[in-house]
């Protein structure tokens, strides 16, 4: 038959201690409270909760400590047990450790684990509802679950062949996170405050000789910065411009004329109706008048309309975007040709020769530089300053749809946290979220890493 005790260890799922008894009380607002008296066994005693090597007693308390663990059918649960310094060799004189819970922390490893597992799944709000306690007290929950679950991060670093580097913004106010991701893994390896070369940088100086030379090939954005990284510290890497951010540029480009021409029909627009409402006070409007009016307002509403017609691809079109295509391509000539040429250049991306790729860039170089455009002029010397690194995605197969798809995994788990205002705590819930390791729960086997 199963004693008292060793049931109680069982159930809070306590190694390495001795159970010395119990107490159950209910307070005057009926809430049930169970507290459990507990001491490290000698083996375990007296140990550096930093190394967790044996030391020497450095003095001892009168005073109980208590840590809060995971409740037991709504009935709270505590672990009291006196406590005492230690003084280690290496890190001073600090609190002894005790199996049951991490260093600096009022509630067991099972709670801090929980806590952490439920974050990844709910809302912080609904997490901290649940195990009553305060949502701020989730954040340092999920910090100390991932140092036990990753005491090296520095591991990720090791072997990467194909990173990808991306900024996404965490709150208003251009607060942004930059993120670092290993291609082959589809994981996050470093994340960090802020963005721009001086980020980038500390994420390169912090990898050894050996880390950097197995890097071979840079995916991001078209930033001046990442190229000047890329020469100081990879020189012998291949920087690719991820054709989504290509294409972005060309739709760019495009929705700034669509802009401009809805302008210029909105300025004819409000002409006309000038002209009309001095002819209707010297009583000489016609019905040819209103019927220019009507056709006028109809381009004007027709080009404000279009934005979505004219950013996607043609065989993703419904029959009305369809539609609103062929009576621009009659309407408004020089708007359909920005739209033909960032067709153009979205196929060119498509394509899977890097030579042949490169004869159709230099026809759009031409067809961009002499359309009579300016914002595709522009467009077509920023692609020749980034052919080269257009071509390298051609001719490796890179793409950064895995980092987008990062950074929408990102924007959820902030917007399941309803925010966050401790960026470093984000960060930990990122590397735990965007990554193979597996939040261990109490009582349960471990499970195996994905691939």
């Amino acid at each position: 038959m199963t004693s008292a005790n060793t049931l109680l260890k069982n159930i809070l799922d306590v190694k390495g201690a001795v159970v010395q008894g119990a107490d159950f009380s209910v307070d005057a607002h009926g809430v049930k409270k169970l507290t459990v008296r507990m001491r490290p066994k000698n083996r375990e005693s007296d140990r550096c909760p930093i190394c967790g090597r044996h030391c020497s007693v450095y003095d001892r308390s009168s005073i109980i400590r208590s840590w809060r663990a995971l409740d037991f059918a709504g009935i709270l649960v505590y672990i009291n047990a006196y406590t005492q310094r230690i003084r280690c060799p290496k890190h001073g004189v600090l609190v002894a450790a005790v199996p049951w819970a991490f260093h600096d922390s009022g509630f067991t490893k099972s709670f801090d684990l929980t806590a952490t597992w439920m974050a990844e799944n709910l809302s912080r709000s609904a997490v901290a509802e649940y195990l009553r306690i305060d949502w701020k007290t989730v954040a340092r929950c999920i910090t100390r679950a991932r140092k036990y679950i990753e005491p090296d991060p520095g591991k990720r670093l090791d072997n990467l062949v194909n990173i990808g580097i991306d900024e996404t913004s965490y709150r208003k106010g251009h607060k942004y996170i930059t993120v670092i991701v290993n291609h082959d893994t589809n994981t996050v390896v470093w994340a960090s405050n802020k963005h721009g070369k001086e980020i980038f940088s500390k994420f390169l100086e912090s990898l050894t000789p050996e880390q950097r030379a197995s890097i071979k090939v840079v995916t991001g954005d078209g930033a001046r910065w990442i190229d000047q990284c890329i020469e100081e510290y990879l020189p012998n890497c291949a920087r690719c411009v991820d054709s989504f951010h290509v294409v972005e540029w060309a739709n760019e480009a495009l929705d700034a004329l669509r802009k401009e021409a809805w302008r210029d029909a909105h300025q004819e627009l409000k002409e006309l109706k000038k002209t009309v409402k001095r002819k209707r006070g010297r009583g000489a409007l016609k019905d040819k008048d209103s019927i220019a009016v009507h056709k006028a307002e109809e381009k004007a509403a027709e080009i404000k309309g279009s934005a979505y017609a004219l950013g996607k691809a043609p065989e993703h079109l419904t029959n009305k975007q369809e539609t609103q295509l062929a009576e621009i391509a009659v309407s408004n000539k020089r708007l359909y040709r920005g739209y033909l040429l960032k067709e153009q250049l979205r196929l060119i991306l498509h394509m899977d020769d890097a030579d042949e790729a490169k004869e159709e860039l230099d026809r759009f170089f031409w067809r961009a530089t002499h359309s009579r455009i300016d914002e595709f002029k522009e467009l077509g010397h920023k692609i020749r300053r980034h052919e080269e690194h257009i071509l390298n995605t051609i001719r490796l197969k890179m793409s950064n749809a895995r980092i987008e798809s990062t950074n929408n995994k990102i924007k959820l788990i902030i917007r399941r946290a309803f925010g966050f205002r401790d960026v470093e705590s984000m960060i930990d819930m990122i590397m735990l979220v965007c990554s193979n390791i597996k939040v261990p729960l109490p009582n349960r086997p471990i499970a195996e890493p994905e691939n």
